[in-house]
């Protein structure tokens, strides 16, 4: 790769950092081709892989946003184990940006479940009294996608057959897909509330 790729790589990947960071665009994808196009770039310009743009958007995080960006992960933390302890039945697991820190202005908490049937989740929800929506699911794997509204925040609930929990799932740049049960969350949650020295 020459100099010249390796400098629209670096470019691309910083402005779409900060177009996560700033504008609340949540899928690197879709921020590195709006990064490509502001820069005047042509569509076959060399684009980042994802974890450079996830390298970029830490870095302007820290830089830029690191205390609303502390305050915003602890917030989601939050949400998210307190949703999935009430989802325990359902095996569920945190993953996406609120697991990794990177989570933005508009960022949504994902939570995949685990269970014999989606319509099991729905009925839950609806005993609970929990509004949700259908969305549409980002992969076929997915059964369902209930998307509910709880403390201002969006959160997912995907909803995968039981026999996919064991299964390992990979992002769109081939790397492993992380996720967390609901006690390291909580480790997370409780590590996220310590102040920094």
């Amino acid at each position: 790769m020459s100099s010249r790729q390796d400098r629209q790589r670096n470019l691309i990947a910083s402005l779409a950092a900060r177009l996560m960071a700033e504008d609340g665009i949540n899928a690197p994808a879709i921020a590195k081709r709006k990064a490509a196009r502001a820069l005047g770039l042509p569509d076959n310009a060399a684009m980042p892989d994802d974890s450079e743009v996830t390298a970029e958007l830490r870095t302007y995080q820290r830089l830029f946003q690191e205390e609303e960006q502390r305050a915003r992960n602890t917030h989601l933390l939050d949400v998210a184990a307190r949703l999935m302890a009430t989802v325990q039945r359902f095996n569920p697991y945190l993953s996406g940006s609120v697991l990794d820190g990177t989570a933005g202005r508009h960022a949504e908490i994902d939570i995949q479940l685990f269970t014999d049937s989606a319509k099991d989740v729905e009925i839950f929800l609806l005993n609970e009294r929990i509004d949700y929506r259908h969305s549409l699911p980002r992969t076929d794997r997915a059964e369902a996608v209930l998307t509910i509204l709880t403390d201002d925040v969006v959160a997912n609930l995907v909803v995968y057959p039981r026999d996919q929990e064991r299964v390992s799932y990979k992002t769109r740049d081939g790397r492993m897909r992380e996720r967390a049960r609901l006690d390291m969350v909580k480790k997370l949650l409780h590590e996220s509330c310590v102040p920094a020295r």
